[in-house]
């Protein structure tokens, strides 16, 4: 009898909207957002909002998710974070890599 080859499932990806309040513009935050997501290998975006959030549309595993968040709440040193609104979203396809998007 031959062994059977043991295969793992891939990892089931989500995808989760951030909003971000506070001190979170004109301080790196995207920057911050944007290179945090990249390690984490997480694919979407991150912009500023018109009333002063920001936000983030991340797509990944979810402890990559669950950590980039904690990244989120702590924010770069300049940083204010008061609140962050999560939303569960569907997966987009079109991101293939995390980006900074044009401001509103």
């Amino acid at each position: 009898m031959e062994p059977v080859a043991h295969v793992e499932a891939p990892l089931k990806k989500t995808a989760r909207k951030y909003v971000v309040i506070g001190r979170v513009q004109g301080v790196g935050f995207r920057f911050f957002a944007e290179n945090w997501a990249n390690h984490l290998g997480l694919s979407g975006y991150v912009k500023n909002c018109a009333d002063g959030s920001v936000e983030a549309y991340a797509v990944g595993e979810t402890a990559a998710l669950e950590e980039f968040r904690a990244r989120l709440a702590a924010g770069p040193p300049s940083a204010r974070v008061d609140q962050i609104q999560e939303i569960e979203e569907q997966v987009q396809r079109s991101y293939r890599r995390f980006v900074i998007e044009s401001d509103w």
